[in-house]
């Protein structure tokens, strides 16, 4: 079956969250780390970021955890761009989980690939047309050193903070970030000419 393709970042409470949700939809997927939202500025910045760029889609747990993090993302994005995506109260335990959670309640990760396809068409997300733009590879990343090599994550931050990305960001988050907001040769003409302004 076909991914849904999205303009937004979707975000999502964990890893295995993440991990189902990438077999449904076409589209950077941000993870919360639970309540990590709490307390990790540099994902606040990132969500702000996306919300107030591309806008940003909420798919949190049905239970109350799930809740209370859907809250404090909607609390952080200002008046960026948001779409709230529910999942259905079923009742259940996760595979990998040797016993439900406290409320009994199966989490993001737990939904089958057909609930979840539901669960974003419900919420009038069925697919758009996305600005085709070509995405950065890894290949790039290190090409232009901000990968493998000795001052990659300074680089790094560097480039993040003159895009107003979080410095602190991942070689694979920033290639996300920035493979969404502006394309892999925008991308390698504006690190050219950075690092061009840094020789002069």
């Amino acid at each position: 079956m076909e991914k849904i393709r999205l303009r937004q970042a979707v975000v999502v409470e964990g890893k295995y969250d993440k991990i189902a949700l990438s077999e449904v939809i076409d589209a950077v997927i941000i993870k919360t780390d639970g309540f990590g939202i709490y307390s990790n500025e540099e994902t606040v910045k990132l969500i702000r970021m996306y919300a107030q760029s591309v806008g940003i889609v909420i798919l949190t747990d049905s239970d109350t955890a799930g809740q209370q993090i859907r809250g404090k993302i909607k609390s952080i994005v200002g008046d960026g761009e948001i779409i709230n995506v529910y999942c259905p109260v079923i009742f259940g335990k996760e595979k990998r989980k040797v016993k439900a959670s406290k409320e009994g309640k199966l989490g993001v990760e737990g939904m089958s690939a057909q609930v979840l396809r539901e669960a974003f068409e419900k919420a009038g997300l069925v697919g758009e047309e996305v600005p085709v733009r070509e995405k950065v590879t890894k290949q790039d990343m290190i090409a232009l050193g901000l990968n493998g090599s000795a001052n990659s994550s300074q680089l790094r931050e560097k480039v993040a903070q003159s895009l107003g990305l979080p410095a602190k960001m991942s070689s694979n988050a920033l290639r996300d970030a920035v493979s969404t907001l502006m394309g892999r040769e925008a991308f390698i003409n504006y690190i050219t000419e950075l690092i061009e302004g840094e020789d002069k």
